[in-house]
């Protein structure tokens, strides 16, 4: 019957229906949390803009994302459009694929910002001038040879706003990155240079203090150790010294200055 009213435009699957609950409310409602949303205007003139970091292909987005918008519009009775950023140009081209909903003619094309669109930011007065195309640039060119100049550029110009927004920026990329661009934005964020310490930057440092003192510990633990056999006779070689050395594990080390005590040759240290 709908087929003959709605022709082509609507095709019913071939097995019979059955009916279900009119109710579209959840009894234990999903939680849809974008990455950013950002309501401009007032009044009438009012538009939403929902973002979302995508880092790799996800047909379940292609569910949530019309959800986003539905929710949106329902909470805040205005348009509103979707926009994802993309650090790969894969991704970017999945992303800007059409999600057709079922329902004749409505489809979403999220907006989508990749490497391809995205201009590379190395230039700090740019940087400075717009921050958040700045931050967008290191998001979508995480895999550019350039990234630690891009990175540093950012993090430069971040100096030169309020704190407490730079380090929303600032933690915003580090988040979305990944790889060795994660670990260098990171180690940007953990140097006395980086003006803006918020909690993510100010977790940073105390886990490179952490590192730094159980690093310490491990050297004068393996120092130690190659003394205790030196002082009772035991040789040691320059491979069995390097091989000491190179251990960070407080409770191996700890271990063998126990067994250093008492064995004849460095080699029954590691048995």
């Amino acid at each position: 019957m709908l087929e003959e009213l709605f022709g082509d435009s609507l095709r019913i699957p071939a097995d019979s229906g059955q009916v279900v609950t009119c109710s579209l409310s959840e009894c234990v409602p999903a939680e849809y949390r974008a990455d950013g949303a950002v309501l401009y205007g007032a009044d009438k003139d009012r538009l939403a803009v929902i973002t979302e970091v995508q880092l790799a292909c996800d047909p379940v987005k292609h569910e949530t994302w019309l959800a986003y918008i539905a929710n949106m519009r329902a909470r805040y009775h205005c348009p509103a459009c979707l926009i994802v950023i993309c650090p790969t140009e894969t991704t970017a081209r999945w992303a800007s694929n059409a999600i057709h909903t079922g329902h004749p003619g409505l489809e979403l094309r999220p907006l989508v910002i990749g490497p391809r669109n995205t201009p590379v930011i190395t230039d700090v007065a740019t940087a400075v001038g717009n921050i958040g195309l700045a931050a967008i640039s290191a998001i979508t060119h995480g895999q550019d040879p350039e990234i630690q100049t891009i990175l540093a550029t950012l993090t430069t110009a971040l100096n030169s706003i309020d704190s407490s927004v730079a380090a929303r920026y600032a933690e915003y990329v580090a988040v979305a990155l990944t790889g060795d661009a994660q670990k260098e934005m990171e180690r940007l964020m953990a140097t006395t240079s980086f003006l803006y310490q918020g909690e993510y930057a100010q977790s940073l440092i105390a886990r490179g203090e952490a590192r730094g003192e159980a690093t310490g510990e491990a050297k004068g633990e393996a120092k130690t150790l190659v003394m205790v056999l030196k002082a009772r006779g035991i040789p040691v070689t320059d491979e069995q010294q390097a091989r000491i050395q190179a251990c960070s594990d407080i409770e191996t080390l700890d271990r063998w200055v126990e067994r250093a005590l008492s064995v004849t040759t460095t080699d029954e240290l590691f048995t």
